[in-house]
């Protein structure tokens, strides 16, 4: 079980590593796609990327070839926080959704990592741990989306947003667009949740969830 979340949260966080310059700077929600509603996907933030954060989940993971999205999150919040998420998430959306979430987003990482690699992305020499990376992460979600956190904004923050759709389109193609908005939903209640339990009473939960 505590496997499980670890996959799930965690990736959540992963898919971290699917983002490049974006297309255009935008204060407005993003259009639905990927089988989202309109704005589900977050506020479009086409800013500066937080490589150190980026870098420093990768870290937490056992680095870019042999992340393990359970050893982050082991990282980052223990494995009490962890089994706990994880009942939680299970009963509220069920098992096969958890399922379907935790294989997007091993799919996810792989298919950023390598889209990264290639884009040639220089990373910082950044070494971020525990809860700090947990709440940098979250804050991440959170900028232009009224102090909700949103999946797609802090993918937009942790490498840009180019990458980050790229990933999505290759979500789209390979497990259909149900299950990306599938995967984007239980993040942004996995990192409701991970907010409130790191104590960041502000952080709102995203109308998508």
């Amino acid at each position: 079980m505590i496997k499980r979340f670890k996959t799930i949260a965690a990736g959540a966080i992963l898919a971290a590593l699917c983002v490049a310059p974006a297309l255009a700077q935008s204060m407005a929600m993003g259009a639905g796609e990927h089988g989202m509603p309109a704005g589900g996907d977050g506020h479009t933030f086409a800013g500066k990327p937080d490589l150190a954060a980026t870098i420093s989940l990768v870290k937490a993971g056992g680095g870019p070839e042999k992340f393990s999205v359970a050893k982050a999150l082991t990282v980052m919040v223990g494995p009490a926080l962890t089994t706990a998420e994880v009942k939680k998430l299970t009963k509220q959306y069920g098992k096969a959704a958890v399922a379907n979430f935790i294989a997007v987003q091993d799919f996810a990482v792989q298919h950023a990592a390598a889209t990264a690699i290639a884009a040639g992305v220089k990373f910082p020499n950044s070494s971020i741990t525990g809860h700090a990376l947990a709440a940098r992460l979250v804050m991440d979600g959170v900028p232009g989306n009224n102090g909700a956190f949103y999946t797609g904004t802090m993918l937009d923050h942790l490498v840009t947003r180019k990458i980050h759709e790229a990933t999505m389109d290759a979500i789209d193609a390979k497990y259909g667009a149900k299950l990306d908005a599938n995967y984007h939903k239980i993040s942004d209640q996995a990192f409701y949740d991970l907010a409130q339990a790191l104590g960041a009473k502000s952080v709102t939960l995203a109308a998508f969830h």
